[in-house]
């Protein structure tokens, strides 16, 4: 709805949550990306999902927060773990987990966030948009996945699976060729 008479300067408890937990998403996303134990990675990688579920039941957008924690909780989360468990990846500190181009990161990441945010609150500066009735309809939730976002969703299935399939492969020990014991 436009122009319902709601101001952005009285923000209420639910808008309050909501800032509080993208904070704390913005801190675990930051931890994700900096520290240098790939496990401990993983790890506030699922705070951070599990933190963005979370602003989705604020935004009164259930299945899609159940999505957010069954798909990248769940099982992103579970085929990274795998990942590192089955390529025996250090789970200690990693030296090889910094490029040394960190600077060159930050700046890109701050640029991408420009960005986006400008974006956003260029998009949204006039309009106050009533999401108890549009983006918690699973209904409408459904038919946008399903009319828009299959392609993508399926090439990420098969990202997915190719990034495991590779990290069999990589995990496999090398089995040197013993003669059968037939043979002698």
């Amino acid at each position: 709805m436009v122009g319902s008479g709601h101001s952005f300067l009285s923000p209420t408890g639910v808008e309050i949550v909501f800032a509080l937990v993208g904070l704390a998403v913005l801190g675990a996303a930051l931890l994700t990306v900096t520290t240098k134990q790939l496990v401990h990675a993983a790890l506030w990688l699922v705070v951070a999902l599990g933190g963005l579920a979370v602003e989705y039941l604020l935004l009164t957008a259930e299945f899609i927060a159940w999505v957010q924690v069954l798909i990248y909780v769940g099982a992103v989360v579970v085929l990274v773990l795998f990942g590192l468990m089955l390529t025996r990846a250090p789970i200690g500190e990693s030296p090889d987990a910094d490029s040394g181009n960190r600077w060159l990161a930050v700046g890109v990441a701050l640029a991408a966030a420009a960005t986006l945010v400008t974006l956003v609150v260029d998009a949204f500066r006039t309009t106050w948009v009533d999401l108890g009735t549009v983006a918690g309809s699973t209904a409408t939730n459904g038919v946008t996945l399903f009319r828009y976002w299959v392609l993508p969703f399926e090439a990420l299935s098969v990202l997915l699976l190719a990034a495991l399939v590779g990290a069999i492969v990589l995990s496999r020990r090398d089995v040197q060729e013993t003669p059968d014991r037939g043979e002698r």
